[in-house]
C-alpha cells in the first residue's frame, strides 16, 4: 500500500494574511510575528520569505522578556531561576521564550486578527500566561497590541518586546535620515549587557534632531523618550531621495526602544534598521529593572504602530 503524501509545511507554520486598501500583512504561526509587511507593494519590513526560517529576529515576538539575560540566572521572590542559555557564545538567555512556539488564532477579519499561545510552567520560568497579540491594519497603518494576562496561581516576572526590520528600500541605511526619540543610551560590555546609561546629547547617538545615519553602528537601547501630548514616543525614517517616510511609534507601556543596524549578521547587514519596543531593559530580569509584576489575574497591555508616508 502507497503512503499518503504528506504536505510540505512552512518553516514558520501557517500564514495568516490580512489586508486594507494597498496594505497588506502576513502574520506566522511560529513565533505569531510578522513575516511580511507592505504598502502599495512596497516592503516596509525586511521580513523573509514562506519557505525561510526567521533568521536576526526578524518580526519576531519577545516575551516574557526582550534581549538578553545575563548567565540566564534571575531571582524572583526570594526563589532563583535558571533559564537555558539561548545565546551560549556570550552566556546569555535571549529574547524569550515564544520565538519558535506555536501560536493559534483567536480571532480574524479581514484586516484584523490575534493570535493567541499560553506559556506553560517550564525550567527557569514555572508560570503560566496568557498572551493575545491583536495586528490591524487601517488608515493609521499597522496597529499592534499585546496583552499577557497571569492566568496562574502566583505572582510572575513579566516583559515583552518586538524585533520588526524597518526598511525603505535601500542597500544600506547610510543616506537615510533618523530621527530617534530616546534622550539616554544604554552603554553595555563585552556581552552586550548594560552597564549603565549616558545622556546621548553631543553623541553619536544624538538623533533628536533629523540626521542621516552614516556610518554610525547602532545596537544600543534608548530610554527617557520624548513622548507626544498623547503619550507616544516616536521613531522617524525618511529617505531624501524617494520621499518615502516611515515612522514606528509606541505608547507608554514601552519606555525602551533599541535600535539595531544589523553590522554583525550578514542577512541584515545595514540594509534594515530594527526598531525595538521593549517594556523594560537587557538584562531586566536578572537586575529586576522595570520588570512588570503580574498578580493572579493581572493582566498587562501595550500597543505599537508603523505608519508609512
Amino acid at each position: 500500500m502507497t503512503p499518503a503524501r504528506v504536505g510540505v509545511v512552512a518553516p514558520s507554520g501557517d500564514q495568516f494574511e490580512i489586508t486594507f486598501g494597498d496594505q497588506r500583512a502576513v502574520i506566522v504561526e511560529v513565533g505569531g510575528g510578522i513575516r511580511t509587511y507592505s504598502v502599495d507593494g512596497w516592503d516596509v519590513l525586511d521580513g523573509y520569505s514562506v519557505g525561510e526560517r526567521c533568521s536576526s529576529g526578524r518580526g519576531q515576538v519577545l516575551i516574557p522578556w526582550p534581549n538578553r539575560i545575563q548567565d540566564g540566572s534571575y531571582e524572583f521572590d526570594g526563589r532563583h531561576h535558571q533559564l537555558p542559555l539561548t545565546e551560549p557564545a556570550l552566556g546569555n538567555a535571549i529574547h524569550g521564550l515564544v520565538r519558535w512556539s506555536n501560536w493559534r488564532v483567536g480571532e480574524r477579519e479581514p484586516s484584523r486578527m490575534v493570535v493567541e499561545h499560553t506559556i506553560h510552567p517550564q525550567p527557569g520560568y514555572p508560570f503560566t500566561l496568557a498572551l493575545q497579540i491583536e495586528y490591524a491594519l487601517s488608515d493609521a497603518g499597522l496597529s499592534v497590541r499585546t496583552t499577557a494576562t497571569n492566568v496562574g496561581d502566583e505572582a510572575c516576572p513579566y516583559g515583552a518586546g518586538a524585533h520588526p526590520y524597518l526598511t525603505l528600500g535601500t542597500p544600506t541605511l547610510d543616506a537615510l535620515v533618523l530621527q530617534a526619540p530616546g534622550r539616554r543610551v544604554l552603554v553595555h560590555d563585552e556581552r552586550d549587557l548594560p552597564v549603565g546609561s549616558e545622556p546621548v546629547e553631543g553623541t553619536e547617538f544624538d538623533f533628536s534632531i533629523p540626521r542621516p545615519i552614516g556610518s554610525t553602528k547602532l545596537d544600543n537601547a534608548f530610554t527617557d523618550l520624548e513622548r507626544d501630548a498623547e503619550g507616544h514616543a516616536r521613531v522617524v525614517l525618511h529617505n531624501r531621495e524617494s520621499g518615502r517616510t516611515l515612522s514606528l511609534s509606541v505608547d507608554e507601556h514601552y519606555p525602551y526602544l533599541m535600535l539595531f543596524t544589523g553590522d554583525p549578521l550578514p542577512d541584515v547587514n545595514r540594509r534594515a534598521l530594527a526598531v525595538e519596543p521593549m517594556t523594560c531593559p537587557p538584562n531586566a530580569f536578572h537586575t529586576g529593572e522595570s520588570v512588570i509584576r503580574l498578580e493572579p489575574g493581572d493582566s498587562a497591555t501595550g500597543a505599537w504602530r508603523i505608519t508609512a508616508e
